[in-house]
């Protein structure tokens, strides 16, 4: 009796789960482009990459790759997107498992990333400026020898997601439990938590928050961030070494108040590679985004 008390409350556990995932989905509704351009569907491997493009053609070209993470999208460039195009051509994809683009049940690593970065530049760029942030910066860095980036402006760029934890990755890469985990994670009240923690010293420009929420629920918005929780996308390289055998110039932006990774690793990385490094004040882990003109002097010298 007991054991068919424990089931019956089991099960009826996992419908009250499966009905909780698709409430959230549909209260997401449909996810809107992040940035003001003109919309666009680049077919890769299997993958329909959905990417912005804005500006005249015939001006350099300026490549924007949003940082990895739970909810992450194109949306982070929304401060410098549109200021950036009255000067240049800018793109900017949603990365494979991200945003607009598709979410299929594959397995997401950092060669994957490596691989996508370089199709894309090397068919939809010429010369570009490669603007990368975080855990994405590290892989334009190790790709950039094999695209033709003019100049790498990395913010923050990182290597390490922690160990693999092979157990955590297929918890929330599973149907129902999975699922239900990554709701939890990518909720409204841990998502503040994260940008006012991690990301912005003043707080989310307005209406972040609510974007990011849409995009962590939207169909198979688990895959790709489950193997970051997991360990499986961090780089198999050293950061430095890469960086310092490059051609590419490149220069490193860090926000001062950067906790996850500290401006004094910003300073070490730049030290050890001979970069140049620029500080923004009072900003954490996306300082163009909390502080857009700020970032767009602080890097003017490296746009042509």
């Amino acid at each position: 009796m007991r054991l068919r008390t424990l089931l019956g409350g089991l099960a009826a556990g996992a419908a009250g789960t499966v009905l909780a995932n698709r409430s959230l989905a549909k209260r997401a509704g449909a996810l809107p482009p992040a940035l003001v351009g003109t919309q666009h569907t680049y077919r890769w491997r299997g993958f329909d990459i959905e990417y912005t493009e804005a500006g005249d053609p015939d001006d350099p070209d300026v490549l924007l790759l949003h940082g990895i993470h739970a909810a992450g999208t194109s949306q982070e460039f929304d401060g410098v997107f549109e200021t950036l195009a009255e000067e240049y051509h800018v793109l900017a994809p949603d990365l494979p498992g991200f945003g607009r683009s598709s979410r299929p049940k594959v397995t997401y690593t950092a060669a994957l990333y490596e691989e996508f970065i370089a199709d894309f530049a090397v068919e939809r760029t010429e010369n570009a400026v490669c603007l990368a942030t975080s855990l994405t910066g590290a892989y334009a860095a190790r790709v950039a020898d094999e695209t033709d980036f003019s100049r790498l402006v990395l913010v923050a760029p990182t290597t390490d997601t922690g160990d693999r934890k092979p157990l955590l990755r297929a918890v929330f890469r599973s149907p129902v439990v999975g699922e239900g985990l990554f709701n939890l994670l990518a909720s409204k009240p841990s998502i503040e938590l994260f940008d006012r923690w991690e990301a912005y010293a003043d707080g989310a420009p307005e209406g972040t928050v609510d974007y990011q929420w849409r995009t962590a629920h939207r169909e198979g918005a688990r895959f790709a961030p489950a193997s970051f929780i997991g360990g499986y996308l961090s780089p198999a390289y050293d950061l430095e070494s890469v960086l310092a055998g490059l051609d590419t110039p490149v220069t490193l932006v860090w926000g001062k108040e950067a906790t996850r990774t500290p401006i004094s690793e910003g300073r070490r990385l730049a030290d050890a590679a001979d970069t140049k490094l620029v500080a923004v004040g009072n900003a954490k882990l996306l300082p163009h985004a909390e502080h857009p003109e700020r970032f767009l002097d602080a890097i003017a010298d490296d746009l042509p």
